[in-house]
Order: structure tokens, then sequence, then C-alpha cells
């Protein structure tokens, strides 16, 4: 979509108040500084009239704004100075009334006491209608219990406006923007939400992590007329859907997802309309396009490049429905149109996703015509699972060979250059995939000017080094003293530690290139990662000998609210982790979820318990503990429970994870004790690469399929004095 098309569309769209400079010169204006005063001040604003919070910190404040402008004359709540303002602590916004702005704040450092940031509404009954938030910050304003859901911003009542707002680093369960409908207020909702910069969004690890859902199953069946243009999503990775439609007759127009997990999924809702938007992968994993659903939904226009998702998160996915479905499942695919869409170098486009025996209506009545595939690296990306008859193909060009599986696909090799709006368009090639005239809104024009979208974090490794000398207590000292992505150098010697080590940013512990750094700790753990924390191993021997005789003793474990971490250990030992009957290596709190687990040239003799145990989430509701687990040419002897431990179960299909990638290892006398033994334990593990590993006197590993489509890949595994595999994937799925 061209920048000149956004904006002439945004003055239709925009039909909430916005003011003007003629009107605001003859405006009252009161600046007041603290809650008493605004509570005074409220109660005389007439249409016209600027509120003014005065620039500082603002604490603890629960502000309701009401009131009732008029349509050339707004009342207004701004800031001193735009982002002067800051409100922290338990705080939030909530405003009832017609005709209100509310403008340049920043929420930091704190999170709402209820169950939303900002709010279209101050009760059931009092809500704003033609009313405006533009250029508001929220930024890491998350609830410090993640499994704890708010929403940050509720759209209520109608005809409201959110434009250039920037929201990023939600870390609790909940969508970080909602439409909210019921027929009391009137579902026609008729809000446009644009030109926002929704940033950051680490996976949450459970169904409810989407960034925008508009409307819900239960009245997905009536129209919303809610218009979603010119947004910027970057690294919204959440959950398996970045937008969640679930209402119908609303528009998806102009929109960026960069580099972020997930879909634009239309779950609920008939007659919505999909086109201009541009999706941009980069190749990183789980990045998705569009998964259609319902009736009379059409994608057009769209471009998608470098999007590495599969299945429910593919590219495109087109779904298999229910039939006579309930409003909360899969109604049929019916009179879908998919139209001039590009897509390059996608990982897969999914037709027929979900087919079982609950989903088994094909869709019907559609139209796949004047589509580009093109894969520069040869590969076909599509991928049939079911009947494709009810859709009609015309018109479609593949590069450079076309499906055998689907009809109405051309072969042709395409030459691809840069077009006018930096997009990839084919030469000599007209009527197929996007117009040549496609522009992306930027990410500066999103959001607002004078706050950082992008704030960088320390990453392990990227902070001074620290020297430190062998001695009781030395390293623990030096870990107090780091700042976020320092690096602690252990001299050769032996290092006591006599307190558990609480990790709340990224710090790498690393042992000499020659000589032997052996750590020692006199309590039931060394490690624990926080909230922010992260923790690389190197080059060390850890012991348990000094540890005391206590339940749940671990070397590391992750303590609640730890989310987005990474553990990474390298090149390490671990050694008599017996002094009592369940010593593990590594335990996950129940509340925690990992983003990379690794383990690489690690070697573990004598453990009681189990090397990682990734399985506290037992409320079946589809968390899990770990998002990434990876085990590469590491040994483990004599470890009593599962050296691989984990857990997902329910049967949610909100979730990418678990991954494990296990290659190169042994596996001995291991995993042998227990009514439940085995060396491997994976239940719910949403895709296993298991290879070329050798398992000796060990117990059975068992990989149980829960949901969705596990990977299972087994293969160059060497058994000796070992069971089989067990598992309840059919032999002709599992990959050798």
């Amino acid at each position: 979509m061209s920048k000149l098309g956004l904006k002439a569309s945004l003055m239709v769209l925009a039909v909430a108040a916005t003011g003007g400079a003629s009107s605001s010169a003859l405006a009252a204006s009161a600046l007041v500084r603290n809650p008493a005063e605004f509570n005074s001040a409220l109660a005389r604003l007439e249409p016209g009239d600027t509120l003014t919070l005065a620039d500082g910190e603002w604490r603890d404040f629960q502000i309701v704004f009401t009131g009732r402008g008029a349509a050339d004359r707004p009342i207004t709540l701004t800031a001193q100075t735009p982002g002067g303002v800051i409100i922290t602590g338990r705080s939030n916004l909530s405003m009832a009334g017609e005709h209100l702005v509310v403008s340049n704040l920043v929420f930091r450092q704190g999170s709402s006491p209820t169950g939303e940031v900002l709010s279209f509404r101050k009760s059931r009954t009092e809500r704003a209608n033609f009313s405006r938030i533009t250029g508001v910050v929220i930024d890491g304003f998350s609830k410090p219990n993640r499994a704890e859901s708010d929403n940050w911003v509720a759209m209520y009542g109608h005809h409201n406006r959110f434009d250039h707002n920037q929201l990023t680093g939600k870390t609790n369960a909940g969508t970080t923007l909602v439409v909210v409908r019921d027929a009391e207020q009137g579902l026609e909702n008729r809000h446009v939400i644009d030109s926002n910069y929704f940033g950051r969004r680490p996976v949450l690890g459970s169904n409810g992590g989407e960034t925008i859902r508009v409307g819900t199953s239960h009245a997905s069946a009536s129209n919303s007329f809610t218009t979603v243009t010119g947004n910027w999503f970057e690294q919204c990775d959440g959950e398996v859907e970045i937008i969640s439609n679930k209402s119908g007759g609303n528009i998806y127009r102009g929109n960026v997802f960069f580099e972020s997990q997930g879909a634009m999924v239309l779950r609920h809702g008939d007659d919505n309309l999909v086109e201009d938007n541009v999706f941009i992968g980069n190749g990183l994993p789980n990045t998705g396009g569009v998964r259609m659903i319902n009736r009379r939904n059409t994608v057009r226009n769209n471009y998608m490049q470098g999007l590495s998702g599969s299945n429910f998160g593919s590219a495109l996915t087109i779904m298999y429905g229910v039939p006579n479905s309930p409003l909360h499942r899969y109604v049929q695919v019916d009179g879908a149109v998919i139209e001039n869409n590009t897509l390059v170098d996608a990982r897969e486009m999914s037709f027929g996703a979900g087919i079982d025996a609950e989903r088994s209506a094909a869709p019907i009545n559609s139209r796949f015509a004047n589509n580009l595939i093109v894969n520069r690296d040869g590969r076909d990306p599509i991928r049939v699972q079911g009947d494709m008859s009810g859709i009609a193909f015309e018109g479609n060009v593949q590069s450079p060979a076309a499906t055998e599986a689907l009809p109405g696909v051309a072969s042709r090799k395409v030459t691809l250059t840069r077009g006018a709006g930096e997009l990839l368009l084919p030469q000599g090639l007209k009527g197929v995939g996007v117009r040549p005239d496609l522009t992306f809104v930027s990410r500066e024009e999103t959001g607002v000017s004078w706050y950082p979208k992008l704030r960088p974090v320390a990453a392990l490794d990227s902070g001074s080094v620290h020297a430190v000398t062998p001695g009781e207590d030395t390293l623990t000292q030096a870990i107090a003293k780091a700042e976020p992505g320092d690096q602690i150098e252990l001299q050769p010697g032996v290092y006591i530690v006599n307190q558990l080590i609480g990790l709340d940013h990224a710090v790498t512990v690393r042992g000499p290139a020659k000589g032997r750094a052996e750590i020692q700790f006199s309590r039931p753990g060394l490690f624990e990662i926080g909230v922010g924390g992260s923790l690389r191993l190197s080059r060390v021997t850890i012991s348990g000998a000094l540890a005391p005789d206590v339940a749940g003793a671990a070397v590391i474990r992750a303590g609640r609210g730890a989310a987005g971490y990474q553990l990474i250990v390298e090149d390490a030992a671990f050694e008599d982790l017996t002094v009592n009957r369940s010593f593990n290596v590594f335990a996950a709190g129940p509340g925690t979820l990992a983003d990379r687990i690794r383990l690489e040239r690690v070697t573990v003799e004598r453990a009681t318990g189990s090397v990682i145990a990734a399985h506290t989430e037992t409320a079946d509701l589809g968390t899990y503990n770990a998002e990434v687990v990876e085990v590469v040419d590491s040994t483990f002897r004599d470890v009593t429970g599962p050296v691989v431990d984990l857990y997902r179960g329910g049967t949610d299909e909100s979730t990418f994870g678990p991954r494990l990638t296990l290659t190169g290892s042994t596996f001995e006398r291991s995993g042998r004790v227990g009514d439940d033994a085995g060396v491997l334990k994976l239940y719910g593990v949403q895709r296993a690469e298991i290879r070329d590993n050798r398992f000796i006197d060990s117990g059975a590993p068992s990989f149980f399929r829960r949901v969705g489509e596990p990977v299972l890949l087994w293969s160059g595994n060497q058994s000796k004095g070992t069971p089989d595999l067990i598992t309840n994937v059919p032999p002709t799925e599992v990959a050798r």
C-alpha cells in the first residue's frame, strides 16, 4: 500500500476526535502536579479543554479520565512534554465519555492492579466512544507472575482510534491489545487501530499470547467493522496467533510483520479482508503469514518473504473445518478468495491443515488465483494434506518448477528484482503476485519518535571481563558486582560457594583455557536464574560433594517468573551429585520458560536426578518449561533419572515448543530406576531430532505425541543393553 494511500484511508477511517489548532487556541488548559489536582481539574473540563500532567514520575496512579467533548473540540489529557510523564508502580488509565484524547504518556516500571493498563471504559456501563489514544508508550509494564493475565489495551465502545502508540516487552499472559465486544455496548465497534509499533513480545509458552485480538468466539458470527492498518509488528513471538481475528467485517491493511513468530489468523468470523500487508521472516523459526478459516474471507496483494513456519504457522495456511462447527471450533472454509499474493522463499504453504476425524470438512466455493510462488533454492513449499477440489486454481505461477499437487499452477523461471517499494518483483510477468507499486510503512513512521523502539538487552558475553582468583566466596562476590553481559574469568583452582547465587541479568562464568577450575557449593543449589537472568558456563568442573542432603537439590534452577532466558553450558563437567535421592543438574520451577537450553561437550558423572528436569507445568493447559533444548556431543554416565525430561500436557495448539535436538551423545547406565524409568522422557514435545547417539545399558527412551503434528526424527542411534524407543507415533511417521 502506498504511503499516500495509507494517509488517505486514515483521513476517512479516523473518525475519533483529533482536535484542531483553531479550537485548541481558544480552549482552557490546566497543568496539574498530583492526583488531587488532577481530580479537581477534571470536574471543570469542558469541550476543547486540555488537562496537562506535569513532567516527572507519577507512581501508583489509577487515572480515571471522563468527560464529554465535541467532534471539533475534544477534551485532551496529555503530558507537559512528550515522554516527560512516567507512570509507574501500580497504575493504569481508564476513560469514559465522548470525544476524549489521551496522548504522550509513558507507562513503565510497574504493572496494572487490574486486568487492563489502558481501557476505553470506566465501568461496564460507562465507556468511551469517538475517542482516541495516541503517542502513548507501554514499556515492559507486565505483571511479575507471567501466568497472571491482563490486557495492556482494551478497546470498548465504538468509533475509537488507537494510533501512533508504542507497546513493547509484554511478558505475562493476556493479549497486548484486545477489542472487547458485547451486545450491551453494541457489536459494531468501527474502531481504527493504526500506525502503532508493537515491539518484542517473548514466547509465552501457552495460549493467550496474542498481540491483537478482535472479538471472541461466542460473538464471532457478528461484524465488528474494525480496521487495523499501517502498524508494525516486530518480534511479536507470544504464540501462534500474532493477530487473532474473532469477528466479521474487519480490515487488515498495510501492516508489517517483521521477524515475528506466528501468523495473521482469521480464527473466527466472516467477510474479513487481509490486503497489502508485508510479512518478512528473514528465515527465523516459526515466522508465518496468513491462516484461513471461516466464510468469505479475502486475502489479496500480500507480500511474504523468508517465512520458515509450517503447518498452522506456515506462509499460507488453509484449514479443514468441523462439519456444523460450534462457534468455538473451526468453521469450514467457504467462499475464500486468495489472489495476487507473492510468496518468496517460504518453507511451507499448507493446504488442508488440521485435517483429522473432527476437522473433516474440506474448503469449498473458493478461489486461488494469480499468486506468485518463488523459492530460489528450488524447493517446493506446497504441502497438500486433504481434498482441494473445492478451490478453483487459476493463473498462478510457481518458480522454478510448479508443484504436481495442485492444478492451475504454471511452471516458469522467474527473475526477481527490487521494486520501488524495496519488495522483490518478477521481471516480465504482469498480473501475477502483488501490485508493482506496493510499498510498506516504515518502522520510523509508527509509534513515537521520542522513545526508542528497539531497546538493547545486554546479551551473554557482551560486557566486560573480570578475572577471579580461587577461594571461598570469591565467585559469589564477583557475580554480585557484575554488570549485565559481564564475563567472569576463573583462574585454575577451587572455588567454594556458600550461598545460592541469584541471576537477574546475563552472566558468563568461564574457566581457564589450561588447568582446572572446580566449583563446590554448600547449599542445595549453586545458581538460580531469575527474571531477566541468563547464564553461560564454560570450561568448569562442578562438584556436588559439599551440598546438603535435602530434597530438590539442583546445580542450576530457574526461579518463578524466569522467562525468555538462556542457559548455555559447554566444555563442562558435573560430578558427585549424589548426596540425596534426586539431585538434578538443571531444574525448571513452575511458571518458568527457557528460550534456549544448550549443552555442548558436557559430561555428567553420577547424578541421582535428571540432567534437564523440565516437567513442572503439569496443569495440562499447553504450557511447558523450555522452548528449545539442544544437547550436542555430550556424555552422561550413571544418571539415575531421565537424562532429559520434557513435559507439555494438554491439547492446546497455540504454541510451537518444546523443540529438542539431541545429537552425537552417549548415555551409559542412565534412566534405569523407578516405575517410570527411561533415559529420555519426552511427552508432548512438538519436534524431536534425535540422531547419532549411543544408548548403553540404559532405560528405554520414550516419545509420546499429545497434540498437533509432532515431528520425531530418529536415526543413526545405537543401542546396547537398552530397550527400543517407546512411542505412540506410528512407525510410518517416524523419520529415519
